[in-house]
């Protein structure tokens, strides 16, 4: 053989058999990870969808963040002081921190972001009513100075639930807080790839080369965020049976919620793990437009209440698997401090399907079309939705089953229009558990009208029982407040609770280092 010849063969040789090292690299540098629902924003202030906050904790960072025992800690900043009367509070960035663009991260960015956060929160208006002046001191620290104590701070500012305190450079942060940002320059571990992004079908993240992480461990949002991936491809596949193909296959890695029905088949191949997601679980969701007719009247929403079968939203929502779900006469979490039951009596007795008509006669309800927004591309709501539907017609109820992408549900639920001018009646969700063990993150339970969540439910009483929550001194006043909430929220039915349940979660076993946590942890993840 010529000399070129040989060269050229062991050339190939070595080419074919570096090949599969090549590819393995390749792939340890990509994590394939199928969310629970399409991305259809990236905006956690301007809206509360979960899909949207696990994406953008990716993206932009908080001042402090949870750990998993719920402990705020330091986040963007290296610290803070606070009066003895918590009126005063003062941050201070720690240094380094850059936007994505290169820019530096300043005490304007700061402001600017935490002005447009507090319109939107709940948490983030008691401050806002408090608040004599939020202001940059200088290019690294920033001042809350409040007319009243507010002790809760630290949890304000890093909890995890959405509208997150997310920082943001201030150009984008000065967009007006009902409307979604169309720029997504952040200062967290990965960047977002815009050009790449296909609503619908993928959503990719790169890892951001300038990113400094902090030195303690990662803890969901607390401490070093640190990255073991280039990058992080989000691959919707809404169809659980081509969800799990795919995880099987070796075509994904991390599938977020798989199905019950489909864990025992997963459970049966060695390359997949399945794991509870979350012990705290999570609450599910029947909301109600308080606005308008028939639900303006609490005798509707408490005909809907007594007719609610929680043992059936969980049969359909976890199947067969009992030992996910059990029935809760609460708005707060199983298991958790403020945990109570109090007031909760027409969801633990039998079904009064009867009197629930009779409820809604008096409520002046003449069957008019009742429009149901079922999220269809989401098991869950799914489920929750065809149980509703069900449950609505044996009170007799005329439902208008409207079956959409939870992208459409997420942006309609948001419409204050008639139900039928472009409005609605009901609509299904889940609150995580760690959203519901307290007021302060619980955006659900608020009742305040108009800044009110979605349904914008009125009830003074549950207000009230909130503001108690807030100002008390001790334990003790904090769970009289909770069971004062409790009662409240069923007597005027702020929503229906349908059940407390867990989820399971999926990935192939070379992934390691996924938590147990209430969101998708990236951070500390790798492969191999």
């Amino acid at each position: 053989m010529p000399v070129l010849g040989r060269r050229a063969a062991l050339t190939l040789a070595a080419g074919a058999l570096a090949a599969p090292a090549v590819a393995r690299a390749d792939a340890a540098r990509v994590l394939r990870f199928v969310p629970q629902a399409n991305l259809s924003s990236l905006d956690a202030v301007a809206g509360t969808q979960y899909v949207v906050r696990n994406a953008a904790a990716m993206v932009w960072e908080t001042l402090y963040g949870v750990d998993a025992s719920f402990t705020p800690r330091p986040q963007m900043c290296e610290g803070h002081e606070a009066s003895a009367d918590f009126r005063t509070w003062t941050f201070r960035l720690r240094p380094g921190l850059r936007w994505h663009d290169g820019e530096r991260v300043t005490s304007r960015d700061v402001v600017a972001s935490l002005q447009r956060w507090m319109v939107r929160d709940t948490m983030g208006q008691v401050i806002r009513g408090r608040l004599d002046a939020l202001e940059a001191i200088d290019d690294r620290s920033v001042r809350f100075r409040l007319n009243k104590p507010f002790s809760k701070m630290l949890f304000a500012l890093g909890k995890s639930n959405a509208p997150m305190a997310l920082i943001m450079p201030e150009r984008i942060a000065r967009t007006d807080p009902f409307q979604l940002i169309g720029d997504y320059v952040g200062s967290g571990p990965m960047v977002f790839r815009k050009d790449e992004w296909v609503p619908g079908a993928r959503a990719v993240f790169a890892r951001f080369a300038g990113y400094q992480p902090r030195q303690e461990p990662g803890e969901w949002l607390a401490g070093g965020k640190r990255m073991n991936f280039e990058r992080i491809e989000w691959q919707i596949l809404p169809d659980p049976a081509t969800a799990g193909a795919a995880l099987q296959n070796g075509e994904v890695d991390w599938w977020e919620t798989p199905i019950p029905d489909l864990v025992p088949l997963l459970r049966r191949n060695r390359d997949v793990v399945v794991d509870i997601a979350d012990p705290l679980g999570n609450l599910g969701s029947l909301r109600m437009n308080h606005l308008f007719p028939p639900f303006s009247d609490v005798r509707a929403r408490q005909a809907l209440l007594m007719a609610t079968s929680q043992s059936d939203y969980m049969e359909a929502v976890c199947g067969g698997d009992a030992a996910l779900w059990q029935t809760t006469a609460s708005f707060f979490t199983p298991g958790t401090a403020l945990y109570t039951e109090d007031g909760g009596e027409l969801l633990k007795g039998p079904r009064r399907y009867d009197a629930a008509k009779q409820l809604l006669a008096a409520a002046g309800y003449n069957g008019e079309k009742v429009i149901l927004m079922v999220a269809t591309d989401m098991a869950i709501t799914k489920a929750e939705g065809d149980v509703t539907a069900d449950m609505l017609g044996r009170i007799g109820m005329n439902v208008d089953y409207q079956a959409l992408d939870w992208g459409t549900v997420g942006a309609r639920r948001a419409k204050k229009d008639p139900p039928g001018k472009g409005g609605w009646h009901i609509f299904h969700t889940w609150h995580a558990g760690a959203d519901c063990i307290n007021p302060a993150p619980y955006t659900a339970l608020d009742a305040g009208g108009d800044k009110a969540w979605f349904g914008w439910p009125n009830s003074p009483a549950v207000e009230d029982g909130i503001v108690a929550w807030y100002d008390a001194p001790d334990a003790t006043a904090e769970k009289a407040a909770a069971a004062a909430i409790n009662r409240a929220a069923f007597a005027d039915v702020v929503y229906i609770p349908t059940g407390f349940f867990r989820q399971y979660q999926a990935w192939r076993r070379d992934v390691a280092g996924i938590a147990r946590a209430p969101f998708p942890v990236f951070w500390g993840v790798r492969k191999g």
